[in-house]
């Protein structure tokens, strides 16, 4: 029997330089590893409807300027995963941890030395490029 399938959008959210991420809980799938912000798509659900009502859920903030960059597929040993990944900027609010463990802004040179999940590793490799057009490119290949 093929693993259930999951849909998410996830939201980079970039400030002087900073990427914002958010450790997940203890407990949970891949408790403790960091990751984008973001969140499952309801059946139905508009993709840049379902990451307004996530960032808003999740760090109380409403998000502009949606943009999608890139898909990533993954498939865990329990689920695949489809990952539409949108830029954005904060419109009113200031990130909370809602439903994460912790947040912070980090450069992009720095992300690979998080822990996040095997998903998002060639988001990683692209984002902390040294080239920074590279990581500006739009949408980028993953």
């Amino acid at each position: 029997m093929p693993p259930p399938r999951v849909q998410a959008a996830l939201a980079l959210i970039e400030r002087r330089g900073r990427y914002l991420i958010c450790r997940r809980k203890p407990g949970g799938f891949l408790g403790g590893y960091w990751e984008f912000p973001g969140g499952k798509r309801k059946s139905g659900e508009r993709w840049t409807a379902c990451l307004r009502r996530e960032l808003r859920e999740e760090l109380g903030v409403s998000v502009t300027s949606l943009r999608p960059v890139a898909v990533i597929r993954y498939r865990y040993p329990t689920r695949s995963i489809l990952f539409r990944v949108f830029r954005c900027a904060i419109a009113q609010g200031r990130p909370r941890p809602l439903d994460a463990a912790a947040l912070r802004w980090v450069p992009a040179r720095q992300l690979r030395r998080f822990r996040f999940p095997p998903a998002d590793r060639s988001l990683i490799v692209h984002l902390s490029s040294p080239s920074p057009a590279k990581r500006y490119q739009t949408p980028f290949p993953l």
